[in-house]
């Protein structure tokens, strides 16, 4: 098969026409005119069932997404995923912290903490969900954001103190 493969999780993924158009079409192969258009977020309140930790990071995540025009309608359940998965994570950690990576069984012997099995599931998908959404440095180096305003969220002045 060459090419770009189109069966889900082989070989390299498609770069979006808008990223080959601003890039000058270095492999001058025909761009993809029919390419869907999603409707896009001018802002959006986190979802009323998301516990209060992941609608903070909600609240810390889609101001920035949004500046950089990286989140269309149809990607909002990925931050929804992402939010959900950061709070599944702190809970997990909060737990090890709590009892230890080192717990006792029903019979009495020692056992690994099932925290870290849940806390290493939550983070595999951050990991996931962050990369679909750019928020680690090699995809977001792959995503063309479109406005280069200075950041207004909140969240973000506690980063730098």
């Amino acid at each position: 098969m060459g090419g770009t493969a189109t069966v889900a999780g082989r070989g390299r993924k498609p770069k979006p026409t808008a990223q080959k158009k601003l890039a000058g079409n270095p492999g001058k192969r025909a761009l993809n005119t029919c390419e869907p258009q999603f409707s896009t977020v001018s802002n959006i309140d986190p979802p009323e069932w998301l516990s209060a930790r992941a609608a903070t990071m909600w609240r810390m995540l889609i101001p920035e997404l949004l500046r950089e025009h990286v989140v269309a309608l149809t990607d909002l359940h990925n931050v929804e995923a992402f939010c959900t998965a950061y709070d599944k994570w702190r809970m997990a950690e909060e737990a090890v912290q709590l009892f230890g990576i080192v717990v006792e069984s029903a019979q009495g012997s020692p056992m690994k903490n099932p925290a870290l099995t849940a806390a290493n599931e939550s983070m595999r998908q951050l990991v996931t969900f962050g990369s679909l959404l750019g928020l680690d440095p090699s995809s977001r180096s792959r995503i063309i954001g479109g406005n280069k305003q200075t950041s207004t969220n909140e969240f973000a002045k506690l980063l730098s103190t």
